[in-house]
């Protein structure tokens, strides 16, 4: 039997897999890292999504190029573009930061290590994610990358944010590293911070998932901690899953008001999953005092992910940040298929302050450990400095939706669409 125009091959594999099919084959776990457009039967290579579909288009006349030109005494170029910029309390080198890799094995092991050996030789932020302790450990895992980073840091830029889950917090993660020695450098400097993770956009309204072995599983369940689901495949692998938690505004404001009182001299971060609402949520953690807001657009995920989150839940990155009214000096972070410097220029332009590297990182350090990804972050800041130039501007601050069109319009990008919710 044949079913021209219809999913066959899928619909034949969940027949003979069941439940595993819901995921990326369970083989791939732990060398594969996972987002929209990730392939497989049910899922196909997406195609250009709206942000990449956004051109940048340089005006005629350019006045700030003529400032330039007189407080320089010569014309500029793309080599006077400063791309300096403060993300969420930091000085940061480049309008980049290292996303959270989550507890994924991918993430979790020698290569997070090496990315963050690089990210503090960059002077660039770097996000850990959640889950790190009650899954792999405190030391062996979180630790190793804290002190990676901060042996490599150079002078007093950049910085290092830990994710807290529900999870977490029954494993007083914040409390473990705001007291141990090991990070008193980071926070004493300012350098330290913590973030609030409300939701990812692998998999909005859902908690982290990983696949774990027979023994693990074993392990985990003991604890308590987590849920363990469907067995994924021939060797007794299990989907792990820890719970989303549950946020209301008051919550949101609740939870960043005690984490500024019980953490005074760590940064406060807040992360959302791309939702409808987002508008209102960012200007909710901005009125509570958080010092950034990362918004996770649906593109985004090194983790591992139901495929029919992949390409059909949340919000795109582009639809979240049109939407995001972003107050004058506030943190705006985005991520979400980030790799060069095109698109990472077409966020900033729509209000993001600076971009994550998640799945673009882990493979430019497994492709070179020592240096993989400050030679990534190098291409990115040279594309960068090309298209702010071009656009007449010398900084990432100065973009904005004026420079950017959408395909087959005559006009700039429209305002915001929705009301944007509270704001500070």
């Amino acid at each position: 039997m044949t079913a021209g125009g219809f999913p066959e091959d899928a619909v034949r594999a969940r027949a003979r897999r069941g439940a595993a099919e819901v995921f990326p084959p369970a083989g791939a776990y732990g060398s594969g890292v996972f987002g929209a457009g990730h392939d497989g039967p049910a899922a196909p290579t997406a195609g250009p999504d709206e942000l990449d579909a956004l051109r940048l288009v340089p005006p005629v006349f350019m006045p700030r190029r003529l400032e330039k030109l007189i407080e320089l005494g010569r014309e500029p170029g793309h080599d006077d573009v400063d791309l300096r910029t403060r993300i969420g309390g930091f000085a940061s080198a480049l309008p980049l930061y290292l996303s959270a890799f989550g507890s994924t094995r991918a993430g979790s092991g020698d290569l997070a290590v090496a990315a963050a050996r690089q990210a503090g030789r960059l002077g660039i932020p770097m996000v850990i994610g959640e889950n790190m302790v009650p899954v792999h450990g405190y030391r062996s895992v979180l630790l190793a990358r804290v002190e990676a980073y901060t042996e490599a840091a150079a002078g007093g830029a950049g910085g290092v944010v830990v994710q807290q889950s529900t999870e977490d917090a029954d494993s007083e993660v914040w409390n473990l590293l705001y007291s141990d020695p090991a990070s008193r450098a980071l926070r004493d400097s300012g350098r330290l911070g913590f973030e609030l993770k409300i939701g990812q956009g692998a998999k909005p309204g859902l908690g982290g998932m990983t696949v774990v072995g027979p023994a693990e599983a074993e392990r985990l369940a003991g604890a308590g901690r987590f849920t363990l689901g469907e067995e994924l495949g021939p060797d007794g692998g299990r989907l792990r899953c820890a719970t989303p938690g549950t946020f209301t505004e008051e919550i949101v404001r609740q939870q960043l008001r005690f984490m500024r009182n019980n953490f005074p001299l760590a940064r406060t971060w807040v992360k959302f999953h791309p939702g409808r609402d987002i508008g209102a949520a960012t200007g909710t953690a901005w009125a509570a005092g958080a010092d950034a807001v990362t918004v996770d657009g649906a593109e985004g995920g090194t983790g591992w992910a139901p495929r029919a989150f992949l390409d059909g839940v949340g919000l795109p990155l582009a639809a979240c940040l049109r939407v995001i009214d972003r107050p004058e000096g506030a943190s705006l972070l985005a991520s979400g298929r980030m790799w060069e410097g095109g698109r990472a220029a077409r966020a900033l332009a729509l209000g993001a302050t600076a971009v994550g590297l998640g799945r673009a990182a882990l493979l430019a350090v497994d492709e070179d450990p020592e240096h993989g990804l400050e030679r990534l972050t190098e291409a990115l800041a040279l594309e960068l400095r090309l298209l702010i130039s071009a656009l007449g501007q010398y900084r990432p601050s100065a973009l904005s939706r004026t420079d950017l069109w959408p395909p087959g319009t005559a006009a700039p990008i429209a305002p915001l669409a929705v009301p944007a919710g509270p704001r500070p």
